[in-house]
């Protein structure tokens, strides 16, 4: 740890849970601290009554707007999940004062390697792999970041860790200076959070900074598919779609430069997404210096976790998936790849500024119907409709499951798999989740 913040006035941006962990963090080692979150203080209460107990002031609504044009603070902790355009950051960059990321508070702190995994699609399952691969062959870690605990919470455990599983967001990116990953993983790019990068370039350039600091003494597992800048780590490649990378994906099996390592079959995951998973985990296990002998059995027992492609049950020979944690077009794409049966699909929310264009043919193709709700329903019709029957359940998520158990027919899929966030109706895609398995449980047979 190269910075010491004993004694000093610190803001910290934002009170949710990256907020809270480096405010505690920061508590701990004797800084002065203050939280400013423009969310209203009721909806605040519990998180203020627990800061407030640590001895941390909270300020919230309007006055935390105040409190950043004119408060006296040595610098400020920037939590991922707040913009920096927005008014209170942009108040603290105005005055010059310091702006540290949360995710650079913690690495100063971080007394081990560090796996840095990132992507658009399928951070949180390949941590997740990485993690019950890891430890089930002897690896001390702990899994963390943007899949939550924050990385403040858990690098006080650092240092009796052998390397820490850290899930990267662009947005924790988007503040680092010396963040290093031992080991970098690169899952693959498409577009997404147009609501927060006015580009995909710029989408793209805050991610790729995951190999910014790293040296040839490092490692980086990347997509082969992806056209990435010159890297100085070591490379280790996969691909699930085109040839010519280190792990591949041929006869429902992968492959390592020609040698057979895990079918499919023998796996709980599905479809060539979830591969691609498989081999960032074994590239990382692989440069740790594990053996595939060692590796697959963990693999083969893990589980997908809910709303991504979740099984929920099957009625009247209809099954349904649960894919909420598909927030843009790229993991419809994906849910809609590793179906074969005829599918169903309930796609629609926030209107993130997403292109439905591309995937028509793809939905015209794999789906016998799309019931489209949220925000995006009218727009992602009026673009599919020529192809496909598309039905139009308003804002309602009850409407659009009754509507699509009426449609499917006995060896269908009904599959939720939005496209887009959940904001518009939901509080995050874990609620219009659990709101999905909720009505399709309490369905009843035709």
């Amino acid at each position: 740890m190269n910075v010491t913040y004993k004694n000093k006035a610190v803001a910290v941006l934002g009170a949710g849970e990256s907020g809270e962990s480096a405010a505690l963090l920061l508590r701990q080692e004797g800084a002065v601290v203050t939280v400013l979150d423009t969310g209203e203080e009721n909806k605040l209460r519990q998180k203020i009554e627990t800061l407030r107990a640590h001895g941390i002031r909270v300020i919230a609504g309007l006055a935390a707007d105040h409190e950043s044009k004119h408060g006296h603070y040595d610098c400020a902790i920037l939590s991922p999940g707040i913009d920096p355009a927005v008014p209170l950051v942009q108040n603290f960059i105005g005055r010059g004062i310091a702006m540290v990321g949360e995710l650079e508070l913690a690495f100063a702190r971080c007394e081990c390697p560090i796996v840095g995994i990132t992507g658009t699609n399928g951070k949180t399952t390949t941590t997740q792999l990485v993690e019950r691969m890891l430890k089930a062959c002897g690896v001390r870690t702990v899994a963390c970041g943007n899949i939550g605990p924050a990385f403040s919470s858990k690098v006080g455990e650092s240092a009796h860790l052998d390397m820490v599983t850290l899930e990267v967001s662009s947005f924790q990116l988007e503040t680092i200076t010396r963040f290093r990953c031992g080991i970098a993983v690169w899952l693959g790019f498409a577009p997404d959070h147009l609501d927060r990068y006015p580009s995909m370039d710029e989408y793209f350039q805050a991610k790729v900074r995951i190999f910014e600091n790293q040296t040839e003494e490092d490692w980086a597992v990347i997509n082969f598919r992806d056209e990435l800048p010159e890297l100085k780590a070591r490379k280790i490649t996969f691909s699930a779609y085109v040839p010519g990378a280190d792990f591949a994906l041929r006869e429902g099996a992968i492959f390592f430069r020609g040698e057979r390592v895990l079918a499919m079959a023998e796996v709980q995951l599905r479809g060539s997404h979830n591969a691609e998973n498989l081999m960032a985990a074994l590239g990382v296990g692989f440069v740790r210096g594990l053996s595939f002998a060692q590796m697959v059995p963990p693999l083969r027992e893990y589980q997908a976790l809910p709303h991504r492609c979740e099984i929920i049950r099957t009625l009247d020979g209809v099954e349904y998936v649960n894919d909420s944690k598909g927030t843009n077009p790229d993991s419809v794409e994906k849910a809609l790849h590793s179906e074969t049966r005829p599918v169903v699909l309930i796609a629609g929310g926030k209107d993130k500024g997403f292109e439905y264009d591309p995937l028509t043919g793809l939905v015209a193709q794999r789906c016998r119907a799309a019931v489209v709700l949220g925000e995006m329903a009218d727009r992602i019709e009026t673009i599919w409709k020529d192809r496909v029957r598309v039905v139009n359940a308003g804002r309602s998520l009850e409407r659009a499951v009754a509507l699509a158990h009426e449609i499917a027919q006995p060896g269908d899929v009904v599959l939720l798999s939005p496209g887009t966030s959940s904001f518009d109706m939901f509080k995050n895609y874990a609620d219009r989740g659990n709101q999905f398995r909720e009505l399709v449980n309490a369905l009843q047979p035709k």
